[in-house]
């Protein structure tokens, strides 16, 4: 048995400018940090036979047995062998603790794409298994958080797929498979950042040209690092968003050649040079000032990537200690990142949590990617 977990991310600076569409037409440049908040996947080798409870067909009743190992809602425990009955069984079952879903199939080539746990799926198939298998799933990040959560999610995958059939992959390597997952064998639009900063850990300046990604680890004085993680406040807005439908809206404006969107994404470029810089030198006032920059250029991106609670929220924290200020990932919802003056992070924080919002508290990764086996004496 292999478990996998990989941090998310905060992105602070640059972000579209990591999607190959653009980036191929001018390079782009992100700054971001991977944090501890984790996703983990643990991956266990099974026999052929899989059998299931007397009385129970799997269907809504959150109770499937597995070679007399029952899945319930507290994981997977041993059962009698006298209260299975041997089944025709499946090769592959995978369950999602996020979402409570199952997936199981005979064998590994019978797995469709029909939108549940299609990534687990996709890292199945990509990484060349050819035995049976157990995949439970699960993330600390909320839904639709704009944490990078779903390619937290699949470096996680493929690290622990990848332990268990014995691939030695690098850190870029697990996230380009991952990227690639999720980008041509899912089709869903975005960059490399999420992925990279997930696989490689730390706060990071990454450019991009095209396919090809060029990280570089900022290295930042304990005293900046500490005020960031003091000053920073990351909340989640209770709202959910599908990404990849501002994704979307974004990419039509820029195939139309909208001089809107053009000139934000070479701003935002830009700002993520100057946020880099900002950092090693320890400016954080001006790093403040650029989290608002970034907003600004975001936004004008395409009117979906806000909406009125987001601006209310901004205006609530802005006018109570908060200098700065962005949405995490494309917006929409999901999670907004505040850097706050000095000792007023408090008061942003309690006036978000009476709002409706969840303050989630973080620290940053520095170790992105970690994989282990399960001691025996464990399950």
């Amino acid at each position: 048995m292999i478990r996998s977990r990989a941090p998310v991310r905060i992105d602070f600076a640059g972000g579209w400018t990591d999607v190959a569409l653009f980036s191929q037409e001018q390079p782009g440049a992100v700054v971001n940090a991977a944090v501890n908040i984790h996703s983990y996947a643990t991956a266990r080798k099974t026999t052929s036979s899989i059998r299931s409870v007397d009385g129970l067909d799997g269907s809504g009743s959150g109770e499937y047995e597995i070679n007399t190992r029952t899945l319930t809602d507290k994981g997977f425990k041993s059962v009698p062998e006298r209260d299975a009955k041997a089944r025709t069984g499946s090769q592959v079952r995978i369950y999602s603790a996020d979402y409570d879903s199952y997936e199981e199939a005979a064998e590994i080539k019978e797995l469709e794409y029909d939108g549940n746990v299609d990534l687990a799926k996709a890292a199945i198939k990509r990484m060349n298994v050819d035995f049976g298998l157990e995949i439970i799933t699960r993330s600390n990040a909320p839904a639709g958080s704009g944490l990078g959560s779903s390619a937290s999610m699949g470096v996680a995958l493929v690290g622990a797929l990848a332990r268990l059939v014995g691939s030695v992959l690098l850190p870029y390597e697990y996230a380009e498979i991952a990227s690639s997952i999720e980008r041509h064998e899912l089709g869903f639009l975005g960059g490399k950042q999420d992925q990279y900063a997930s696989a490689i850990g730390g706060i990071n300046f990454m450019e991009f040209s095209g396919e090809e990604v060029k990280p570089s680890k900022l290295v930042l004085s304990s005293d900046v690092l500490y005020e960031l993680e003091k000053n920073i406040v990351l909340c989640y807005t209770g709202k959910s968003r599908l990404s990849s439908n501002i994704h979307q809206n974004v990419v039509d404006t820029y195939l139309a050649g909208h001089d809107e969107t053009l000139d934000a994404l070479k701003n935002l470029k830009q700002i993520a040079f100057e946020m880099k810089n900002a950092l090693l030198k320890g400016e954080l006032l001006y790093f403040s000032k650029l989290l608002n920059d970034n907003w600004d250029n975001q936004k004008r991106l395409h009117a979906s990537v806000t909406n009125p609670q987001i601006d209310s929220l901004f205006e609530l924290a802005l006018n109570n200690g908060a200098t700065g200020g962005k949405a995490s990932g494309a917006g929409g919802g999901g999670c907004l990142i505040f850097y706050c003056a000095d000792d007023r992070e408090h008061v942003v924080r309690r006036k978000l949590q009476d709002a409706g919002c969840n303050v989630i508290d973080f620290g940053f990764d520095f170790d992105g990617l970690q994989t282990w086996r399960v001691p025996q004496q464990a399950f």
